[in-house]
């Protein structure tokens, strides 16, 4: 079953916005970061705005930036932003109510997928794009904020 690449894309922008030391930064550019198409990554930056995550800047040397700190913006407020499915989709269509597991098979599932769910949903409001920007410079072996 395909998933959504839209979080992990707004994660990628929303770091590079974190270490662009508060310049605006053009889709263009964050496409070629993200190796997608600045369609996309407008489409995103459109839902991040209306979260209240980025900002934007009009005109010669507009673009996006953050519309606050770094380590204000949890994983969990960038997954709310930019997905629009729930974690666990269930039958598209009503099983079969006259089977023992058709009838029961949502109750008796629904538990468990609360409890994942709400596993995900505590460790993504633990982590920042803050934290993910660090990591970046960790792993690229640079100190923050970098030069577009």
């Amino acid at each position: 079953m395909p998933t959504s690449t839209r979080f992990a894309v707004a994660i990628h922008t929303l770091a590079a916005l974190a270490v662009s030391d508060h310049k605006p930064m053009r889709s263009e550019d964050l496409a070629y970061s993200a190796n997608t198409n600045a369609v996309v990554i407008r489409g995103l930056l459109s839902r991040l705005i209306e979260a209240g995550l980025t900002t934007s800047q009009l005109g010669a040397g507009g673009g996006a930036m953050l519309a606050k700190p770094a380590a204000q913006i949890r994983l969990l407020d960038v997954y709310e932003a930019v997905e629009d499915t729930e974690l666990f989709t269930l039958h598209r269509t009503p099983p079969c109510a006259t089977c023992v597991v058709g009838g029961n098979i949502q109750a008796a599932m629904g538990p468990a997928l609360n409890r994942a769910r709400t596993a995900l949903e505590n460790e993504l409001a633990g982590v920042t794009i803050a934290d993910i920007a660090a990591e970046v410079a960790r792993l690229g072996k640079f100190t923050m904020p970098l030069v577009w």
